[in-house]
């Protein structure tokens, strides 16, 4: 029925298109009105926001700068169809859920660096030590999205896009301070120098924090960590169509973590130790005028976790692993645009990725009983896609595209995956109708094909079917947009373990709601942003003590509001509500775990800043102002009422 539903709004939408365009012909909307922002993410080329399809939300520089946010997870808690949880105090392991999918079902780019971490388990990301210094933009693409990005986009994009200097050489630093003896430091310097454009970055952030144990349950001791983080962009134009450019980043972070939520969860000697490494080169080739556009680069990631415990008072208990991985990745997309109204897009990407790992674990209460060592050794795979995407506008009301990729994986074979997109704006009444429908898959980590005693050579790639379908109005000149979009999404061949404790494809779920936004600036000084998302998730799995029930830590409700307003061109401030639902989960200290249910909650957060001159800036931030008491994981430990106030000076 859902397909019947689709298809049925498909072709209402190409009808529509030809009965107007046929009485009206040539529009001239773009003359009078213009709606600037540009997203790369979903088509791979820079298309406006008015032409596409895809659910979409777009983070800018602006947004980034007033929020004063630390981390990127902090800016992604307020958009629409994404949820947040984090294990505990900062530094700790974080992860992201989009419309409902699974953390490790979205896949994350830095300058379209894969980040995905191939040494865990599940290829899922950790945004617990991801700094927001230094970034552009972040775009983010909701629904099955592999035609264009391969593996781990089932569910959609997260692309963080970092600044390119500009203008005169600039030199910035900050220093802030606050609550949980916080302090961070940040220095940057960018422009661009003849051919030469340049933007870099370094900070060092560090804080006791609390224990990642919630503290209700008895646990004081604090869980802090201290983290660097490092980024460059550097660019050089060799002539007028032929231009290289290098990305990389670098974290190194070293955290105290709690082995346990809940009752005796406090460990004072539990140490976690990441490096991180992320770099790429990359050029862009111009031919025939700019109608054969090459897009190509080399790119490399290395995560490197250590973990460590000693015996302490409430954990009789010793242990300390290493997790090693690494991808390396070729590709060259190439942009046909023999005609103004159509784009070709043609892509070939091949990567590597390797990861090794070891466990040892040993309980002093069980003198007679081994230790428990678990020797992963390095293990290989390659990968190759090829994808092709035709886009169309049709009299600047009408655009579309459609595409197809063929992804050969050294181990399970083949898989194909496909996307349709299509939109229609009616520019005399400011409405636009989209739609999308498009397939997603996931191949097994290095981890669940190779595990000497999880592992299955055998599986086959994970696999997710999406579809939604919207209304975007276009209000007061343009200055005010709201949209509702329905999603359904279903994932078959999940990942699971059998009796034997091997891991099958047996598992599957399934995702649907509503999102809700509206964005508005009534003025220059004003901005109003606001989102709502419904979210029905279900686990699906045949046999699983949780079939037909929630999928864990997903709210069904939840809220944001963003306002921000500019006192006398000198003072900027924003006021932001965040509204999170009641989720389930389940308290892992009993066996079988019990489920249990997670309270809502309301999140009220502020920032200032101050433009004193051209040379100095004051800042403020206050977070959780009500104080509010919440578990986003049971038995982990929030933030509660803090505050931090800081300063930046910047010259020319």
């Amino acid at each position: 029925m859902a397909k019947k539903i689709f298809f049925s709004f498909v072709f209402l939408i190409f009808i529509f298109s030809v009965a107007l365009l046929a009485q009206n012909g040539e529009t001239d909307s773009l003359k009078s009105y213009e709606l600037s922002n540009v997203v790369v993410t979903a088509t791979r080329t820079a298309t406006p926001v008015y032409e596409l399809a895809s659910s979409y939300s777009l983070i800018d520089s602006a947004q980034i700068k007033d929020s004063h946010k630390f981390n990127i997870y902090e800016l992604l808690q307020s958009q629409p169809g994404i949820s947040i949880s984090q294990q505990g105090a900062p530094g700790a392991f974080t992860q992201v859920y989009v419309r409902g999918a699974d953390p490790s079902q979205t896949q994350v780019l830095i300058d379209g660096i894969d980040m995905n971490m191939v040494n865990d388990p599940s290829n899922t990301y950790d945004f617990a030590d991801l700094s927001a210094d230094n970034i552009e933009r972040i775009e983010i693409i909701r629904g099955p999205q592999s035609t264009l990005y391969g593996s781990d986009a089932l569910a959609g994009v997260i692309n963080i896009i970092t600044k390119k200097g500009t203008g005169k050489p600039k030199f910035s630093l900050s220093a802030e301070g606050g609550s949980y003896n916080t302090y961070k430091g940040t220095l940057g310097l960018s422009g661009a120098l003849n051919k030469m454009n340049y933007s870099l970055d370094l900070s060092k952030f560090k804080t006791d924090g609390f224990s990642a144990a919630d503290k209700m349950f008895g646990n004081t001791e604090k869980d802090g960590t201290d983290n660097y983080n490092a980024s460059a962009r550097i660019g050089y134009e060799i002539s007028n169509n032929f231009n290289l450019n290098f990305f990389g980043r670098f974290t190194k972070a070293n955290t105290n973590l709690d082995q346990t939520g809940g009752l005796y969860g406090d460990d004072p000697t539990y140490k976690y130790n990441l490096e991180e490494g992320a770099y790429r080169l990359g050029g862009n080739l111009k031919l025939f005028d700019g109608k054969w556009d090459q897009k190509f680069g080399i790119s490399l990631s290395r995560n490197l976790r250590k973990y460590k415990f000693d015996v302490s008072q409430n954990h009789p208990a010793e242990s300390h692993s290493d997790y090693d991985g690494k991808r390396l990745r070729f590709d060259w997309q190439n942009n046909f645009q023999l005609y103004s109204n159509n784009i070709l897009i043609f892509g070939v990407e091949t990567e590597n990725e390797s990861a090794s790992s070891y466990y040892y674990y040993y309980n002093t209460l069980s003198a007679s009983i081994r230790p428990t060592i678990s020797q992963f050794p390095q293990q290989s795979v390659q990968t190759t896609g090829i994808y092709l995407e035709d886009q169309l506008k049709v009299n600047n009301s009408f655009f579309g595209s459609i595409g197809t990729r063929y992804d050969k994986h050294e181990k399970f074979g083949s898989v194909v995956t496909f996307r349709i997109a299509p939109a229609y704006v009616f520019w005399s009444t400011g409405t636009k109708i989209k739609a999308t429908y498009g397939t997603g898959f996931k191949a097994p980590s290095l981890f669940y094909l190779f595990d000497p005693a999880y592992g299955n050579p055998n599986l086959s790639p994970e696999k997710s079917k999406g579809w939604d379908a919207g209304i975007e109005q276009y209000l007061f000149d343009y200055s005010v947009t709201a949209g509702i979009t329905y999603f359904q999404n279903t994932f078959t061949d999940l990942f699971g373990i059998d009796s034997n404790f091997k891991t099958i494809n047996i598992n599957k779920s399934e995702t649907k709601g509503v999102e809700v936004y509206l964005q508005a600036k009534p003025s220059a000084d004003l901005s109003v942003n606001a989102n709502y998302t419904y979210t029905d998730n279900k686990d699906l799995s045949p046999g699983s003590a949780d079939e037909n029930l929630p999928l864990l830590r997903r709210p069904k409700n939840k809220a944001a509001i963003n306002i921000g307003y500019n006192f006398a061109k000198s003072i900027n401030t924003e006021v932001e509500a965040i509204f999170v639902g009641k989720r389930d989960d389940k308290d892992f200290s009993t066996y079988p775990a019990t489920r249990i249910t997670l309270d809502s909650y309301t999140l009220l957060n502020a920032s200032a800043t101050y433009k004193v001159n051209d040379l100095l800036q004051l800042y403020g931030r206050l977070v959780n102002i009500l104080d509010s008491s919440y578990e986003e994981i049971y038995g982990y430990g929030t933030a509660g009422r803090s505050g931090y106030i800081g300063l930046k000076i910047s010259f020319e």
